[in-house]
C-alpha cells in the first residue's frame, strides 16, 4: 500500500439532489469538514454513500471528484458493493489510476451465499485483477464471513491487507483482532466504537463517524491518550446519537446530521425516505448534547 490508513475514516454520503442526481461540487465541501473535523481518511461509495445505487458512470466521477477534492491530504479508500466477481473488478479498474489507497469491497450479497471457497476465488480474482489493495467490508447480514475465513482469505491473497468488521457481537472482533494482529481490522460496530479502541482497533470506517466527525475523532484521541472518563462520556454522547440514527434509512439521517451541522442539504436516493420528523428530532437533541450544533444552515441543492 502507498499507505496503511489508519484511525478515524467517516465513509461519506453521496450528495444527491431532490430529482436523485448527483451534484458533485458538493463532494469538496463535506470533504473539508471531515479534515476540518480532524478525519485520518475517508471513505465514498460505501452503505452510508449507498454506493449500491451507483451506476459505473456515476461510480467513477464520484471517485474522481472525491479524489480531487482530497488533494491528497488524507488517504481516501473507495467502497464497492456489487454482487458479482465481474462486476467488483470493473469497479476497481475505474479508480485503480486514481489516488486510491485502498478498495472496500463487501462480499458477494444476494440471496445466494457463496461457500468458502468461492469467496476465497472471488477475492483473489479481483487483488489479481486490479493489482489494489483491498479490505474486506464485512457487513451482511446472511452473508457474514467468519474470522477464520477472513483470516484465511487475508494469509492466501496478501493483497487483502484487512478487514472492516460490522457484525455487531464483539467477540467477533477481539477474535479478528487476535487472528490476524498484523492486518488492518477496522471498526464498524458503530455503537462500541470506544470498546473497539481498547481491543486494538486500527481504525474506524462507520456511520456515526460522517454523523459526528468532530466528536468522533476526539473519542479515538482520548483513548490514545489513555483518557478514559472523557472516552466513556464520548462513548454515551455518541451512542445517543446512534440510536437516533439507526435505522433502515441510516444514510438518510446520516445526511440529516450532516445538515444540521452545516453541510448543503443533498436528499436520499429513491426508494429510500428522507429522515423523519421524529427521528430528525432525535438526532437535533443527540447532537446537542455532544455540543456539534453551531446554527449554521446552508441552502439546499436544487
Amino acid at each position: 500500500m502507498k499507505a496503511r490508513p489508519t484511525g478515524v475514516i467517516p465513509p461519506m454520503t453521496t450528495p444527491f439532489r431532490k430529482d436523485g442526481e448527483i451534484d458533485y461540487t458538493l463532494v469538496a465541501p463535506q470533504v473539508d469538514w471531515m479534515i476540518g473535523a480532524g478525519a485520518h481518511g475517508v471513505a465514498a461509495g460505501g452503505s452510508t454513500g449507498e454506493g449500491h445505487t451507483l451506476d459505473h458512470e456515476e461510480y467513477r466521477d464520484l471517485m474522481e471528484a472525491t479524489v480531487a477534492a482530497v488533494k491528497g491530504r488524507i488517504p481516501v479508500i473507495a467502497g464497492i458493493i456489487v454482487d458479482s466477481t465481474r462486476d467488483a473488478i470493473r469497479r476497481g479498474k475505474l479508480v485503480r489510476d486514481m489516488n486510491v489507497a485502498a478498495l472496500q469491497v463487501t462480499p458477494v450479497h444476494y440471496l445466494f451465499k457463496p461457500d468458502d471457497e468461492a469467496m476465497v476465488a472471488h477475492f483473489r480474482a479481483m487483488a489479481d485483477e486490479t493489482g489494489m489493495p483491498i479490505i474486506i467490508y464485512n457487513v451482511v447480514p446472511w452473508s457474514y464471513l467468519s474470522p477464520a475465513l477472513l483470516t484465511r482469505i487475508m494469509t492466501e491473497v496478501p493483497l487483502v491487507v484487512g478487514v472492516k468488521q460490522s457484525a455487531g457481537d464483539l467477540k467477533l472482533f477481539a477474535d479478528l483482532m487476535m487472528m490476524a494482529p498484523d492486518k488492518l481490522i477496522y471498526s464498524a460496530v458503530d455503537a462500541l466504537m470506544y470498546p473497539s479502541y481498547t481491543l486494538g482497533a486500527h481504525g474506524s470506517i462507520a456511520a456515526i463517524l460522517s454523523a459526528a466527525p468532530h466528536a468522533s475523532v476526539a473519542l479515538w484521541d482520548a483513548v490514545k491518550a489513555g483518557d478514559h472518563p472523557r472516552a466513556l462520556d464520548l462513548h454515551k454522547k455518541l451512542l445517543t446519537l446512534w440510536n437516533a440514527v439507526i435505522a433502515d434509512n441510516l444514510p438518510a439521517c446520516t445526511r440529516h446530521a450532516q445538515t444540521l451541522q452545516g453541510l448543503p442539504m443533498t436528499y436520499p436516493r429513491a426508494p429510500m425516505p428522507e429522515a423523519s420528523s421524529a427521528q430528525q428530532a432525535a438526532i437535533r437533541k443527540a447532537l446537542d448534547g455532544l455540543g456539534a450544533l453551531n446554527g449554521r444552515r446552508v441552502e439546499a441543492a436544487e
